[in-house]
């Protein structure tokens, strides 16, 4: 018998999770389930890099500084991984997402769940990540986003956190959730699973705008400024797609954009602070060295927003500098000199 810890009473089995994909989030994110009662295996396609996890009890490629609850298990073959599981939760970069969901549907057992903390869309086609999961499962399989503000290295060292659970079933969300509300970890619930996602991959492209305009030394009025326009587009985006409006000014909204625009824990942020500062996206990424979400995002919510009528002129500067070779300076500029309008 399995159950949600703290909502169901006592447990005589713990949850079985298999969480996919090895980086700092979704080793974060193990760490927490494992904290909270879930029995977890934690699996990555890089087989040296699992093993070695497994061997040091750490992930010395991304979170060296936090030790792994020794209850939380590696594993480097997906199908035991998968099948050994009564929940997944799948933390890899959004491009390759659909992929993966292929490759592991045969092995997947009758109401087992599938979520995910990919903060990205589809960038081929620009669908939203639920809608490749419902093709390919069907609606009747459970399936949930885990997305909101958070950082892995604050998250792995128990910090305090609020994420948000969206699903199209209500006791799905509640029952995610559940597994990983505890300790300094708060879980809300939504079921805006459009909303939601908008939101948590627009905020990447409004990241690097924060940071290219920091990067030149633009100062802190031109942040705020940045920040407040750039959640007015997600919102329009949003709103235009079929989001609610509540989820734009929540943790997956404005929460997540903040964040992401004002630390330097994010990776789109110092993207953003290299390309204000004159480096190449080339050699950033591999500075960086892990997925930089908002530079494939940046092509997909421009072709959201052409699709859907919607004027998004901040993400349509960042689109330019990434992919044709636009001055940073310059973007900047033709923003600040857009004509004046009612806001």
């Amino acid at each position: 018998m399995t159950g949600v810890p703290g909502r169901d009473g006592p447990e005589t089995q713990p949850l079985r999770f298999a969480v996919l994909g090895a980086g700092s989030w979704g080793t974060a994110l193990a760490m927490q389930l494992t904290r909270v009662g879930s029995h977890v295996v934690l699996w990555d396609w890089d087989r040296d890099h699992i093993e070695a996890v497994g061997r040091a009890g750490r992930n010395e490629r991304f979170l060296p500084d936090f030790p792994l609850p020794p209850e939380l298990e590696t594993e480097s073959d997906l199908e035991t991984a998968v099948r050994g599981a009564d929940e997944l939760l799948i933390v890899v970069p959004s491009h390759a997402f659909a992929g993966l969901l292929k490759q592991i549907a045969p092995w997947l057992a009758p109401g087992q769940g599938v979520s995910w903390a990919c903060k990205g869309l589809d960038p081929g086609t620009g669908r939203f990540l639920h809608e490749p999961a419902e093709a390919l499962f069907g609606r009747e399989r459970p399936l949930a986003v885990v997305t909101g503000p958070s950082f892995a290295r604050e998250v792995a060292a128990n910090l305090p956190t609020a994420i948000t659970v969206a699903s199209n079933n209500p006791m799905h969300a509640d029952r995610v959730a559940g597994y990983l509300h505890g300790q300094n970890f708060r879980a809300y619930t939504s079921d805006d699973l459009v909303g939601v996602q908008v939101g948590g991959a627009s905020k990447n492209v409004m990241a690097i705008a924060a940071g290219i305009s920091d990067g030149l030394g633009f100062g802190a009025n031109a942040r705020a400024a940045l920040i407040t326009r750039g959640l007015y587009e997600i919102t329009r985006l949003g709103l235009a797609l079929g989001g609610k409006p509540d989820t734009f000014v929540g943790l997956t909204g404005l929460g997540d954009l903040a964040l992401t625009c004002t630390d330097d824990q994010s990776r789109n942020r110092r993207m953003g602070l290299a390309l204000g500062r004159g480096k190449s996206v080339e050699s950033t990424m591999r500075e960086i060295g892990q997925a930089v979400e908002g530079v494939g995002t940046a092509k997909v919510v421009k072709l959201l927003a052409d699709r859907c009528g919607v004027e998004m002129p901040i993400c349509h500067q960042v689109f330019r500098v990434l992919y044709e070779s636009h001055a940073a300076k310059e973007a900047v500029a033709e923003l600040l000199s857009r004509d004046q309008r009612s806001e």
